[in-house]
């Protein structure tokens, strides 16, 4: 199927443990992933699933990273677009933002994301503090990654409809709870924030979401099928999620999987969600 359509990849990582820990790779289940991922390990696995372009997206909340990141991109012909990191609370935001644009790879700095998953307070978001920060990333031209659990998915509905000027794009559906086969209240608040017409929406990360050793397609179909139908291809992208997808699927496994959850859609409305819906909203060269 590699070569029939292509595919820009709107989500992975890379990390190498001996630059800087990722201290959320934690537990036994995630010991897999306690080890070094570059771009070398993903080009051959991209490439032979029909991939011409993707997206590298931060992990960690440290600073460095995304000129790390912004390099690596300015000298590869894989990664057209970094999500990288700063501190939105910061008073010079703004000057962070402008500096990294100017770095060896800074036009390749197409987001931002912070992990709103791990703050405690369900409404982060919505603090003045960070809304004056993700006024900044809207000024700057940039759009905010969302990676947030199900449960703060109401604020992150809150703060689409306070900056109408900024395009939020939803990481990994919003973590659907697959595995407990639950889609509400989850569903409900997707499609709340669907609602508001400055949001897209990742199709990635479900298989990690489901049981990564028993997951099926047929598991994941109510929760692709939610998306689809409330962000329409227009405003729904694909993503790998490498290499934290390893924990439940091959990377061809994972484009297989995405290419049977949007196999009702048309030929044109596939090539948005696997292409060209990530190449507008990222503005990928």
């Amino acid at each position: 199927m590699a070569g029939q359509q292509r595919i820009v990849d709107a989500h992975h990582h890379v990390w190498d443990l001996s630059v800087r820990d990722q201290d959320w790779i934690t537990g036994d289940e995630l010991a897999p992933l306690r080890r070094n991922f570059t771009l070398a390990d993903l080009e051959p696995e991209a490439r032979a699933a029909g991939v011409s372009a993707t997206v590298l997206v931060q992990t960690v909340t440290v600073a460095d990273e995304t000129p790390e990141f912004l390099a690596l991109a300015h000298d590869s012909d894989l990664v057209a677009g970094v999500v990288g990191w700063c501190d939105l609370t910061a008073p010079d935001v703004a000057d962070t933002l402008a500096a990294l644009r100017e770095l060896p790879g800074g036009d390749r700095l197409v987001g931002i994301r912070h992990q709103v998953q791990g703050e405690p307070d369900p409404g982060w978001l919505l603090r003045p503090d960070v809304l004056r920060g993700l006024r900044a990333v809207a000024a700057a031209g940039l759009v905010y990654d969302l990676v947030v659990q199900a449960r703060q998915l109401p604020a992150t509905v809150q703060a689409a409809a306070l900056l109408p000027e900024l395009t939020f794009v939803l990481d990994h559906a919003g973590k659907p709870p697959v595995a407990a086969a639950q889609p509400r209240p989850w569903a409900d608040d997707v499609r709340a924030l669907a609602a508001r017409p400055n949001t897209v929406c990742k199709l990635s990360g479900l298989v990690t979401e489901a049981d990564p050793r028993t997951w099926t397609v047929r598991d994941l179909r109510p929760y692709a099928d939610t998306v689809l139908d409330a962000f329409g291809p227009d405003r729904l992208m694909f993503g790998s999620d490498w290499p934290v997808c390893r924990l439940a699927a091959t990377y061809g496994e994972v484009v297989d999987a995405a290419r049977t959850l949007t196999d009702s859609l048309t030929e044109d409305e596939r090539a948005r969600v696997f292409a060209t819906t990530a190449e507008r909203v990222y503005g990928l060269r």
